[in-house]
């Protein structure tokens, strides 16, 4: 399960209020980035082979490949002076980049 901090449920709302009914929050990794794998994210509707769970009230998928990576991250959203954005945080990223976009 991947949780999401109050900021990330709040911008991940907005977001979604946009969007057509039915899409999602689509949590993935993908090869690439300076450690490895890279996050990533999108508005979408879930694909096959995806988990799809709620969490607050925010439906999400997690890509089937991508699970094992991801299972009990969390999700943050920064809005702050740095305006980082969505940012994951992996308690099974053995090691991460300076940017926090990838990790090994």
């Amino acid at each position: 399960m991947i949780k999401l901090t109050d900021s990330a449920v709040s911008q991940v709302s907005k977001m979604l209020s946009e969007k057509e009914e039915g899409m999602l929050l689509r949590i993935f990794i993908e090869p690439g980035g300076c450690s490895g794998f890279e996050y990533g994210m999108s508005v979408d509707f879930p694909k096959e082979g995806d988990q799809v769970s709620e969490y607050q009230n925010i439906r999400y998928a997690v890509a089937g490949d991508s699970l094992d990576y991801l299972s009990g991250s969390e999700v943050h959203f920064d809005d702050g002076l740095t305006g980082k954005g969505f940012e994951i945080r992996n308690p099974n990223a053995q090691s991460t980049c300076g940017c926090g976009k990838s990790f090994s």
